[in-house]
This record gives structure tokens, C-alpha cells and sequence, in this order.
């Protein structure tokens, strides 16, 4: 029964991760309300979208007398914001923003009107979206239930880790071999269909998702070396553990994959 309980622990420690990690992520939407001239707006603001597609940005209202448009620019650079104006289809106010590549990004900010008035929404803080390639289900599904396994497997090798009366091996070995596969195979896998490349951190790049996931990968593998021989090594463990939990918990996109609109042809 005891072990029973430490293992749900561990789920639930590792879906209120994964929750943190999404909701606090840049690729979360915007969500929010505005009041324009009485009348109330509720907006969702995407971050992230596919490169096949034009994205399309919505605000939902059936006051026919409301009309806005979006302004959109290259992400950090000094290009002039390109106006297109909102289209209204029913209750759906929508204009389209030109796909870009794969880690391409815009800024843009949409703006509401009635009645002579303008209205920012979020405040007039332009929102930034990233660009990427679709990731076949294939290998995003394998990839996302495996990291999500090597979690729950490190956190329940922590708590091991605190009783000296259990024992750590086979769960070292199943975190680390989750791990790989999760996060280097299949995660490789998912930046290449997603952005182009298959790897993007140390030593190539900075892309925070994939230095987290070496960095986690050196962590277990230290765990595992220091247990060999039949030694608990307990403390590389549960400093692995954490190690994971942390990083887990930084949002994927986080100093992410991003491209250098200067860099290419005019």
C-alpha cells in the first residue's frame, strides 16, 4: 500500500509539472477580457502556430457595431507594423497573419473599435508567435508519454532515494533509459520536424529545451555510475531527481528555436 501511494505521488507531482510548464509557457495563449464601450470582450490570443497554414486571429462578439484590425511585424526588428483589417463573419471578428517558417516569429497586437473609440487588447503589448513545422503524432505522442514516464519514474527513484530500506537500481535504470529515448531520440526527432534541426543546444546553440534535457541525461547517467557496484548512492539520486523535477518544469519554448529574420534574403 505504501508503495502504492508513492508511486501516485509521484503522478501527481509529475502532472502539476507538466501543468506549471504549460500554463507559464511563451507558447501559452493570452487570455483575457476588455471592455469596449460597454461592450465586453473576451480574447484569446495564440503564440504559437503552423507553418503550413496563414494564421488566423479571432475575436469572438456579436456586437455588429465592434470592427478592430491587427497589426503584426518581423520579431525584433525595426520593420513598420503591417495593418490588416478584421473581417466579420457572424459572431467572429478575424484577420490573417502570414505563415512563416519554421521558428520564424511575429509580433503583433490586435485592436478593437467602436464608436470612434479604439481599444488594445492586452493592454497594447504586442504578442509574439512562433512558427513551426507539424510534428507527425507518430513521434509527439511517443515523445510526450515517455518524457512523462521518465518523470514519474525519477520522482518515485527520489522518494526512493529517502528510504534506505528501498531499493534503487532498477528504477536509476528505467529513468535513464526513459530518458534517453524520450528526450534525445524522440525529442531530436520533434525539433527536426518541428524546427529543422535535430539538436540546437550545447555545443551548437543555446535552445534551453534541449540543454535542460542534457543536462537532466548527464544528472541520471552520474546517478547511475555512482550506483554501480551495488552502492546506494542515494544523494546522486535524489540530486537527480530534483534536477529533473526542476527542469521539467521550465517551459519548452523557453529560449527556444528562433530565426534571424536579418540574416535572410531581401
Amino acid at each position: 500500500m505504501r508503495k502504492t501511494l508513492l508511486w501516485v505521488l509521484a503522478v501527481v507531482l509529475t502532472l502539476a509539472a507538466a501543468v506549471y510548464q504549460r500554463m507559464t509557457g511563451p507558447t501559452y495563449p493570452v487570455r483575457g477580457e476588455a471592455d469596449i464601450s460597454g461592450t465586453p470582450v473576451s480574447f484569446r490570443l495564440v503564440r504559437s502556430a503552423e507553418t503550413a497554414r496563414d494564421l488566423e486571429i479571432t475575436v469572438k462578439n456579436t456586437d455588429d457595431s465592434l470592427s478592430g484590425y491587427v497589426e503584426y511585424k518581423y520579431f525584433k526588428t525595426d520593420d513598420p507594423w503591417t495593418r490588416v483589417e478584421m473581417v466579420r463573419s457572424g459572431a467572429v471578428l478575424s484577420a490573417f497573419l502570414p505563415k512563416q517558417p519554421p521558428a520564424g516569429k511575429l509580433a503583433y497586437r490586435v485592436v478593437l473599435i467602436k464608436d470612434g473609440r479604439e481599444m488594445p487588447l492586452n493592454g497594447g503589448t504586442p504578442v509574439v508567435v512562433r512558427f513551426k513545422g507539424g510534428v507527425p503524432g507518430a513521434v509527439q505522442i511517443p515523445h510526450i508519454l515517455v518524457m512523462f514516464l521518465a518523470m514519474v519514474f525519477s520522482i518515485r527513484a527520489g522518494l526512493a532515494a529517502l528510504d534506505k530500506a528501498e531499493k534503487l537500481r532498477k528504477l536509476v535504470i528505467a529513468t535513464c533509459v526513459l530518458l534517453f529515448v524520450g528526450g534525445i531520440i524522440l525529442g531530436s526527432l520533434t525539433q527536426f520536424y518541428a524546427f529543422g534541426k535535430f539538436w540546437t543546444g550545447f555545443p551548437f546553440g543555446m535552445d534551453l529545451t534541449d540543454n535542460k534535457t542534457l543536462l537532466a541525461m548527464i544528472a541520471w547517467l552520474a546517478a547511475l555510475v555512482a550506483g554501480r557496484k551495488g552502492k546506494a548512492a542515494r544523494g546522486w539520486v535524489l540530486a537527480a531527481s530534483i534536477l529533473l523535477l526542476i527542469v521539467f518544469s521550465i517551459p519548452h519554448s523557453l529560449l527556444g528555436s528562433e530565426l534571424d529574420f536579418s540574416k535572410l534574403p531581401k
